[in-house]
């Protein structure tokens, strides 16, 4: 007899493990978008908390309510979850559930590869937090200066876990930067050129592109603060040779484009919002997305205005003063472009517009603030003080924060079809903009009056008492603000106003479908001819299309397996650049001791290097041939390829087991440090092209893999011939002596 009794607890219990399971084991972009927003949503609780407890240690001079340990241990830990654990996991929730239903797809381009980069996340948060654990947790700051973080200064475990954390946290974010790369040029529905895909979809495309390039610049300083720490190398140890101010160089080419990282997105939230609730499309849709692109390019050229009182000398100073200025203009003219865009327009002050506008002048203050460092001299004078922090804090929270807000009450009815309590975020908005305004303006009079920042107490001078007790009320304002935001949350999911699938009666492409959508984004998708699709079928007779042309769309689509490949490569060429001007800054002048001239047997290497480039011929053959279908051909070739790789590194094991059995291992000198580093890596990445190659054979052999994958099989050949020219540049400059 059939069971009818539906409702009992273990059919119950069954139901709501298989709920779990699919939230564990899901590949759609919005539930995995979803769980980004929810996991930063966690760490920003525990992250507020950190800052909580700083600012009650801050409230009175000489206070001892946190010692002066624990008080670091707070501030590295505030400082990171921040950063990598809250701002960039939100922003790119946000991305992986909008972008595709922005630009028409089903989903990212490689939904798999989107689930272990959110995977990654909770694993280096984990993997962070667990170093309380160990008896302490991090403390050289979350910018983990050297050799405050070296063993030298700091034999604490926890330090290795922030170092492992953080690589997690970067190996994911660059997978998913590739992803959102790849599914933008890949997947647009027809019609949609790149010149009419919405601002957020190409402001998180051009982040996307700093996470690729600008990560690795973190992973390669972390690789080698771990070799350091583990293997007893010294790249950051100044009594042994090593380069503290290197350290500093490494971080901030990675923290400065990390800034836009954090920054981008909400430009692209407020492109978005400000345009649907003044009615307008946006004024000058080219000059923010192409100021956008100058902003990738120039903030790779302004690193060094963090460290103008590292003592770089005149001539650093000057230029990178000059990039700074130069940086804040393409910001500007996106300022003028909001600004222009709500002129004349008929506005509409929602939650989400109310937090747009706030943005605008909070930013503006935080933007004014940081040209002011440009000035060298005011830079020297304010670089340690307060007045940093809070400037830092007028942009990420001015801005990046106010720009996820705003995009909180914009999209929150797409996501759950409800709507949020508009009198609740009312009490949000200005529990916030009090909080921000008490707390950081504050800490620019303090900074002004010389309190100087990352200490723990202060005397009671004058005036700096009631600065900071002003500043911890505005903390506990935000949070306050925070709580009120989770509580319109959990009673709008329960009793929400129905939103339906266009509340706001917007001009983009997420809300032509249902809210929420369903599994496959779209039953239809509208047919694409301007910037604003959804404008279009409402007003068919004022449509955009019709009174202003923007380019037409080609219709190609490049392939997505080439693309994944080259922002692959890119992001590794990244990686061994800030290898080797690690080996070329610590060999410019002769070491003592083992080097490249006494240890390195150039004609050996040499010859081993041709059988490593004569693998790229080969692999060009089997291409050929696959595009032929000549299998037989293919797999002997592809064979040969494999052959060669083993080769060459057999060969580097040989180099390698005579140099140990001499005793020139990582710690003996810096040359012996910077040699089995880059050579080291650059064999980790052989070795993962050979068993790549060699799955792509055994496929083959079975006949699985047949001239139809011939874009899978051009995308390894990119890998692998990047493999093959990094050894060129590594051949060159250790085993030739270029650029010593």
């Amino acid at each position: 007899m059939p069971l009818v009794e539906t409702s009992s607890p273990a059919t119950t219990d069954e139901v709501e493990s298989g709920r779990l399971l699919s939230w564990v084991g899901t590949v759609d972009h919005k539930r995995i978008g979803i769980l980004y927003i929810c996991t930063a949503t966690i760490f920003l609780a525990i992250g507020g908390l950190e800052a909580l407890l700083m600012r009650v240690q801050l409230l009175f001079p000489n206070n001892t309510f946190l010692s002066p340990d624990f008080f670091n241990q707070m501030f590295t830990m505030h400082g990171t979850t921040m950063v990598f654990l809250v701002g960039m996991p939100v922003l790119v929730g946000f991305a992986n559930y909008f972008v595709p239903l922005m630009i028409g797809a089903r989903d990212v381009a490689f939904p798999r590869l989107n689930a272990m980069s959110y995977w990654l996340l909770p694993m280096g948060g984990i993997l962070l937090y667990f170093s309380f654990f160990t008896g302490k947790a991090p403390d050289a700051g979350w910018f983990s200066y050297a050799p405050l973080s070296t063993k030298p200064y700091n034999l604490q475990v926890a330090q290795d876990y922030w170092i492992i954390g953080l690589l997690c946290l970067g190996v994911g974010s660059v997978a998913a930067g590739i992803n959102i790369v790849v599914t933008v040029l890949t997947l647009r529905a027809p019609g949609m050129s790149l010149q009419r895909v919405p601002l957020f979809v190409w402001m998180s495309f051009m982040t996307a592109i700093l996470t690729v390039l600008a990560l690795p610049a973190l992973n390669a300083a972390l690789a080698m603060l771990l070799i350091d720490r583990w293997l007893g190398a010294a790249f950051f140890e100044p009594d042994r040779g090593g380069s503290a101010v290197l350290w500093q160089h490494f971080f901030w080419v990675f923290g400065h484009p990390e800034v836009y990282i954090l920054i981008l997105p909400a430009f692209g939230m407020i492109s978005e919002i400000i345009p649907t609730f003044s009615r307008k499309p946006i004024y000058g849709y080219a000059f923010v997305a192409g100021s956008s692109a100058v902003i990738v390019l120039l903030s790779y050229g302004v690193w060094a205005h963090h460290m103008f009182a590292v003592g770089l000398g005149m001539g650093a100073d000057i230029f990178f003063a000059v990039g700074t200025l130069l940086i804040a203009l393409p910001t500007g003219v996106k300022i003028f472009n909001w600004t222009a865009t709500m002129w004349g327009g008929s506005i509409r002050l929602t939650t989400a517009m109310m937090f747009a506008v706030a943005f605008l002048l909070e930013f503006v203050v935080g933007g004014l603030t940081g040209v002011m460092f440009a000035a060298v001299p005011i830079d020297w004078q304010l670089t340690d003080t307060y007045f940093v922090v809070g400037h830092f804090h007028y942009v990420l929270i001015g801005g990046t924060v106010f720009g996820v807000f705003a995009a909180t009450y914009y999209w929150f009815p797409k996501m759950t079809g409800r709507m949020l309590s508009e009198k609740l975020g009312q009490w949000h908005f200005w529990l916030w903009v009090f909080g921000l305004n008490a707390t950081f303006m504050s800490q620019h009079f303090l900074g002004v009056m010389g309190m100087p920042r990352r200490v723990y107490t202060y005397a009671d001078n004058p005036g700096w008492m009631i600065l900071n007790m002003f500043a911890t009320l505005g903390a506990f304002a935000m949070g306050a603000g925070t709580l009120v935001l989770l509580w319109n949350i959990g009673m709008s999911l329960r009793h929400g106003k129905i939103a339906g699938d266009n509340p706001w009666d917007a001009f983009t492409l997420e809300w032509a479908t249902t809210s929420p959508p369903p599994a496959d984004n779209f039953k239809t998708i509208p047919e694409v001819k301007s910037r604003r699709p959804l404008w279009d079928m409402s007003q068919p007779e004022l449509a955009d299309w019709k009174h202003g042309k923007t380019p037409e769309d080609s219709g190609r689509r490049p392939s997505k397996a080439l693309v994944c490949a080259w922002a692959f490569v890119a992001s590794e060429a990244v990686f061994f650049l800030l290898l080797l001007v690690g080996y070329v800054v610590f060999n410019s002048q002769h070491l003592e001791g083992p080097n490249a001239a006494n240890s390195l047997d150039v004609a050996r290497t040499g010859a081993f290097t041709i059988c490593l480039l004569a693998s790229s011929l080969s692999f060009w053959f089997a291409e050929l041939a696959l595009h032929a279908g000549k299998m037989v051909h293919f797999r002997r070739w592809l064979g040969m390829t494999i052959l060669l790789g083993a080769i060459f590194i057999a060969g580097q094991v040989w180099e390698y087991t005579g140099l140990i059995m001499n005793d020139i291992t990582v710690d003996e000198n810096l040359f012996a440090a910077t040699f089995f580093t880059v050579t080291g890596f650059h064999g980790l990445h052989v070795m993962a092209g050979l068993v790549t190659l060699s799955i792509l054979l055994s496929l083959a052999i079975r006949e699985d893999f047949t001239s139809k994958q011939i874009q899978v099989f051009r995308g390894v050949g990119i890998y692998w011939h990047f493999v093959d020219v990094v050894w060129i540049a590594v051949f060159s400059i250790i085993y030739l002596g270029l650029m010593q």
